[in-house]
């Protein structure tokens, strides 16, 4: 199933305050990213949404490019000015994260979880040896001038209505909704329900609330024991906790403690 998405599709009885109220679409784009950050360079207002039914240049992070056929995801980027400081702009990632794991299970009633530091996953079942597939990934950019943070362009991606297997050069790792569903589902009701939960959570977050522990409640990559490739190489060990940022605070083998701000993490079971 390819079904359209729009503008209006997406705008029309969304009924949030202010996410998603402005939808710019284009049919292809490069990043959608990339076009938000023009539009927030601009002076575009908080909560506006871009969104493409394909990304010619979409990426993930690490630099990974992010793949999915025309027509068949959700490719979508958020403009939010959070009243932030920079070492605190994760929370606001957290807010988007807990939208999208939430709105993914009301919608599909599938077991959506959270890997540290942002990506969804489905149908998680270590018990029967079962690896969770990822359906979905974020990657915010900020743009911090001194001490203070301008804004912060938050980008998701959702695979809906493809089989993974089909798509030459997707992580072995990935799944989609349909292929979990064994069906298709329509793609803008799906966009409205993660736009209205990650406004409610973001609202939350700018009255001064702290959704550490929601969203670590969510993450499956705790008290896992876990690789982690970092900036200065591998580390193993357990994941212990997070902490109010967002870092992940991985045990050694031999006690000690680091934190973790950017890595690359894997379960040691699914490997």
């Amino acid at each position: 199933m390819q079904d359209s998405i729009s503008a209006d599709a997406i705008t029309q009885g969304l009924n949030t305050q202010f996410i998603g109220r402005r939808v710019v679409y284009y049919a292809t784009i490069g990043s959608t990213n990339d076009v938000a950050k023009q539009l927030a360079d601009a002076g575009e207002p908080e909560g506006t949404l871009v969104i493409a039914d394909e990304q010619t240049a979409g990426r993930g992070r690490m630099a990974r490019a992010w793949l999915a056929p025309a027509r068949s995801s959700l490719l979508l980027s958020l403009i939010l000015r959070p009243p932030l400081a920079p070492p605190q702009l994760p929370r606001a990632t957290m807010a988007v994260a807990l939208g999208a794991c939430d709105a993914i299970r009301a919608e599909t009633g599938l077991d959506a979880q959270l890997k540290w530091p942002n990506d969804v996953l489905l149908n998680d079942n270590p018990r029967k040896n079962r690896g969770a597939g990822k359906c979905a990934g974020i990657l915010a950019e900020a743009n911090i001038v001194g001490d203070r943070s301008e804004y912060v362009i938050v980008g998701l991606g959702v695979n809906v209505n493809f089989s993974a297997r089909s798509v030459e050069g997707i992580p072995p790792d990935a799944t989609t909704i349909s292929d979990e569903l064994g069906r298709s589902l329509p793609r803008a009701p799906l966009a409205q329900a993660i736009l209205r939960t990650i406004e409610s959570y973001y609202v939350r977050l700018k009255r001064g609330e702290n959704l550490h522990d929601e969203w670590a409640a969510r993450l499956v990559t705790l008290h896992e024991s876990v690789r982690a490739q970092t900036p200065w190489g591998e580390e193993i060990g357990v994941a212990e906790n997070v902490d109010e940022d967002g870092a992940l605070l991985l045990r050694r083998a031999d006690g000690t403690l680091v934190r973790l701000v950017a890595a690359d993490v894997t379960l040691k079971r699914e490997t």
